[in-house]
């Protein structure tokens, strides 16, 4: 897994996060069985780019904590056999990595809903990358069927590395 990453938030929460955005992403990618080797792009920027980016893409004039932008709409959340077979262009014509998107995440959502929520900042950042991953592949959370879905995904994948609410 190559994962191109850049905080322009300059805060580091005292955590290694780039080298745990890359172990959140690696865990995830082996639990939904992905076959290929995968490249993410992850921005950690602050409110202001965020609600700017927000605003561009979605349409919605506030700041978040995370969005996704997918390289490729998925027919079946999580099913990678499409790809090589409908010759969809998905791979890194230097690497022949999976090429999955882009994650942004503003710092400031992220320390302020680990606080809310009474967890550590470290497990509100983990369970934003794996959040956002899925959507990359394809989930979603738009009826209580998908939104527990993810949710069992989520926890599964943050269990698996031994992080958890506490």
């Amino acid at each position: 897994m190559t994962v191109i990453f850049e905080n322009e938030s300059g805060r580091t929460f005292g955590l290694p996060l780039e080298s745990l955005a890359g172990e959140v992403l690696e865990t995830a990618m082996d639990y939904m069985e992905c076959p290929y080797e995968t490249q993410v792009s992850l921005l950690l920027t602050g409110d202001a780019e965020i609600h700017r980016l927000n605003l561009l893409h979605r349409k919605i004039d506030r700041p978040t904590d995370v969005l996704s932008f997918p390289a490729v709409e998925y027919e079946t959340p999580g099913s990678f056999d499409f790809l090589e077979e409908e010759g969809v262009d998905a791979f890194d014509p230097d690497t022949g990595e999976l090429l999955l998107g882009d994650i942004v995440l503003s710092a400031d959502r992220i320390q302020e809903q680990a606080k809310a929520y009474g967890h550590s900042v470290k497990r509100e950042y983990a369970f934003l990358i794996a959040h956002s991953l899925l959507h990359l592949i394809g989930y979603d959370h738009e009826t209580p069927e998908e939104a527990e879905e993810m949710e069992t995904l989520q926890k599964e994948i943050l269990r698996q590395m031994g992080i958890g609410r506490s």
